[in-house]
């Protein structure tokens, strides 16, 4: 009989130290700057291409109903630019007619400002003035008599100076072509723009489905299907979002408006439309649009009530979109962390100036949502978006590396909304488990951070001993750009339904009536403990006690003494184990001597790169039943009691492993 050999204590292996950043790195950085500044040099050609891709996500939708129309797609996209074009012609056409017209009022609104300064300064304010004032004199004359003193002990008595001559610069004429290019200049610019984006709108929106497949072809040549779905799901999260923030807008500027001239500020229409634009800046755009028009109501009302309610309305109004409306129709927030909003908004608006601060949400919306879509673009969906940006088995593995159960536990209640406990276990808790498992073998986890995560598992196990293994009631869902699973997300997959009760224990044959009829032994690595800790509280879940024992109590040495009375079943839990190892055949042996008439079920959790995934390979090394995860574990179990007490009063092995079997391969 072959003897198994003596088991070495596992030494961590040695890490090297991380390597310096190589030429790949050098080469990142600097197509970083180089970009950075070519969006900066070449933001003249920049600003209306991004205007034009944003403005046909917008026409996009239109596009699309009017095709439905059957009115075909040349006339269906002329006829949305025309739109589009008459909308931004109107704007314009009012801006300027009420600029036009406040600019013709000042004068009189001067007049009123000089009252109210007047009478601020008979108050308290004029008081302050003065007293400041009279402070600045006398620092003034103090720092004239010091410069003059130091002056006269170097030169001496001043003589006689020259006087000063006074010098006029005339200016030339200017000539007919520099006076119509001062004159045109700033209308014809403007024009340009305009024109330049709604030519290259046309021809984004006659060329759509071309562009979607250059671009498929740079980023997902690989898994065309996946990738045209993720194309085209983006393109349309992005246009229905950007209409409804557009709809949005409008309605808070139709709504500025309105009030405005209920309370009587002259030019309402002006900023309403001034802040509805203004309302693209995130956080302070609305808020900043107020500016203007408080102001001005202070020039026009000569009391103050018309200041008032001004300021009250946008401080009002700006909270209750933002925080109760938009929440309503479209989600809670635009997909972008608040962090990334902040340094967006700073970054195109240090680039482009202020319409880079209008763009800088539209545009970074898009980077995020193409990030989640795009394998080789998920960075921008990690830098910038506002979801997690570590997977949930990264961050159980994180929060049991730091020895913090209790912020794992929140995190565990949390996921537990939307899966069984099982479910749970499987997908996150064991894999997270094997990571820091894999760290341990790397040499990369200390002992003393090994034993952190032992006791973080183990009183993790403890806090969920009430909470049932069942699916939970309810179902989530919202319709923003933000509602789209991260690539990381997608990997991880629910698991099937939660399996049943046992049967009654007065049903059961005497072998499974003890109160720890099956008998759960952890593996030789360093955390297969806790994974048998979560499949013996799971199988007392469903209706089977359970009991763990180490791996020492089943040793050469020790296993002769190990009490298997009120045991019918042995289930063996690895978290780290690959090939055919030795130790678990030799295992394997000595509990069939021990207990030949026992089922032996091994458990790999999960079975990952394993090769005992052949049931061939499994047989041979002697396990009876082999599982990969903890809610086939359970099932294997459960189904093994009941075929135990469907037989005789002492069924055969071989009936319950054949139903067994049959159970979990179908």
């Amino acid at each position: 009989m072959a003897t198994e050999p003596s088991a070495a204590p596992r030494q961590p292996a040695q890490v090297p130290p991380p390597l310096v950043p190589g030429l790949r790195g050098l080469l990142t950085l600097a197509v970083g700057v180089v970009l950075i500044a070519a969006l900066y040099l070449g933001r003249e050609v920049f600003i209306p291409l991004v205007l034009a891709v944003l403005l046909s996500f917008v026409l996009a939708p239109v596009v699309n109903l009017l095709r439905r129309l059957h009115l075909g797609r040349v006339p269906s996209v002329i006829v949305a630019v025309l739109l589009a074009l008459g909308v931004i012609g109107g704007i314009g056409t009012v801006i300027g007619t009420q600029v036009a017209g406040l600019a013709g009022n000042l004068p009189q609104y001067q007049t009123t400002v000089q009252r109210k300064v007047a009478g601020l300064q008979q108050g308290w304010l004029g008081e302050a003035n003065r007293l400041l004032q009279k402070f600045n004199h006398q620092v003034h004359d103090a720092t004239q008599k010091a410069d003059a003193a130091g002056t006269t002990a170097e030169t001496g008595p001043a003589g006689d100076t020259p006087k000063a001559q006074l010098v006029r610069v005339e200016q030339p004429e200017p000539s007919p072509l520099a006076l119509a290019q001062k004159v045109l200049g700033p209308i014809v610019s403007p024009l340009t723009d305009v024109g330049i984006v709604l030519v290259v709108v046309v021809f984004l929106l006659m060329q759509r489905e071309d562009l979607r497949n250059r671009m498929i072809r740079l980023f997902g040549s690989s898994d065309l299907h996946r990738t045209t779905v993720a194309m085209d799901d983006a393109a349309g999260r992005l246009g229905t979002y950007f209409l409804a923030q557009l709809g949005m807008n409008a309605a808070f500027g139709v709504l500025i408006g309105i009030s405005l001239w209920f309370i009587g500020v002259p030019n309402p229409i002006l900023w309403g439309v001034f802040s509805a634009i203004m309302r693209f800046v995130p956080y302070i755009g609305a808020f900043a649009s107020g500016l203007l028009p408080v102001a001005l109501a202070a020039a026009v009302d000569p009391g103050w009530s018309m200041v008032i309610a001004t300021a009250a309305l946008f401080l009002i109004a700006e909270p209750i979109f933002g925080q109760v409306i938009e929440p309503l129709l479209y989600g809670h927030s635009t997909g972008l962390s608040p962090f990334a909003v902040i340094v967006s908004t700073l970054f195109w608006g240090f680039l482009w100036g202020p319409i880079g601060l209008i763009l800088a949400t539209p545009f970074t919306v898009c980077l995020v949502v193409l990030g989640r879509h795009v394998d080789s673009l998920e960075f921008l969906d990690v830098l910038l978006g506002d979801r997690p940006p570590l997977t949930p088995v990264e961050n159980f593995y994180q929060r049991m590396l730091a020895g913090d159960p209790d912020e794992a536990r929140d995190l565990g209640e949390a996921m537990l909304k939307e899966r069984s406990l099982s479910s749970y276990y499987d997908e996150v808790a064991l894999k997270g488990l094997q990571l820091a498992a894999n760290d341990f073998a790397r040499g990369v986890v200390t002992p003393a951070q090994l034993e952190n995560i032992r006791n973080s598992a183990r009183a993790l196990v403890e806090d969920f001993e009430d909470h049932p293994d069942a699916e939970p009631a309810g179902d989530d869902t919202t319709v923003n750009p933000s509602a789209t699973p991260t690539l990381a997300e997608r990997t991880h997959t629910r698991t099937e339904a939660v399996p049943g009760q046992a049967p009654p224990r007065e049903a059961l044959p005497e072998a499974w009536r003890g109160e720890a009829p099956v008998l759960c032994v952890a593996g030789r690595g360093p955390l297969d403990e806790a994974s048998s800790a979560m499949l013996a509280q799971l199988l007392r879940k469903h209706g089977l006690g359970a009991r763990v024992i180490g791996y020492e109590a089943v040793s050469r040495d020790r296993i002769r003494d190990l009490d298997l009375t009120g045991v019918a079943m042995v289930c063996i839990s690895y978290l780290d184990i690959s090939g055919s190892p030795a130790h678990l055949r030799y295992l394997l042996e000595r509990l069939k001597r021990r207990a030949p008439q026992l089922p032996v079920l091994v458990g790999l959790w999960p079975v990952g790169e394993t090769v005992l995934t052949d049931a061939a390979l499994g047989r041979a090394i002697g396990a009876d039943v082999y599982v990969s995860s903890l809610r086939d574990g359970v099932k294997a179990c459960l189904k093994a009691a009941e075929a135990a007490s469907g037989s005789v009063a002492k069924p055969r092995k071989a009936d319950q492993l054949n139903v067994v079997h049959e159970v979990l391969h179908n």
